[in-house]
């Protein structure tokens, strides 16, 4: 058996369905043909974001964050190197709090940064402050694993 699962693309916010097993070979769009994992995070505003909520099998990594957060930038190296380790398995995905200020509301989200792992459409675990590259993988390997 053969079982596919939806990937929504980075670039096109297209969904692709891929067969399972082959996440890995490096999938591409099938509308775009832009690589479906690039191992960085992607950039969503509200609307993106919940498009990609609603649309990927796979579980989403997101940095709640803002521009003038000291510890949010000094998170987000790790959190781009992350992205290379943690994918395919995962995307990671960044939400400023400051242009998606509703979302943030709605989701409840106190401090930043925070990272919040959603799987099946919902939020399956949280971690709230700055985290190192390993705390940043082992976290959000654990909380998959969990969910």
């Amino acid at each position: 058996m053969n079982e596919s699962i939806r990937i929504v693309c980075p670039a096109c916010d297209a969904t692709n369905r891929v067969p399972a097993a082959r996440r890995g070979e490096g999938p591409r769009c099938g509308a775009c043909k832009a690589a479906l994992f690039q191992a960085r995070p992607v950039a969503l505003s509200e609307k993106r974001f919940r498009h990609h909520l609603r649309n990927s099998d796979i579980p989403l990594l997101v940095d709640f964050w803002a521009s003038w957060c000291g510890p949010c930038r000094a998170m987000a190296p790790a959190f781009e190197a992350a992205a290379a380790q943690l994918e395919p398995r995962m995307r990671l995905v960044k939400v400023s709090t400051e242009e998606a200020a509703s979302l943030a509301t709605e989701l409840a989200i106190r401090s930043i940064p925070t990272l919040a792992l959603f799987a099946g459409g919902r939020e399956v675990a949280r971690q709230p402050g700055a985290m190192p590259l390993r705390g940043i993988i082992d976290w959000a390997e654990g909380a998959a694993t969990s969910a």
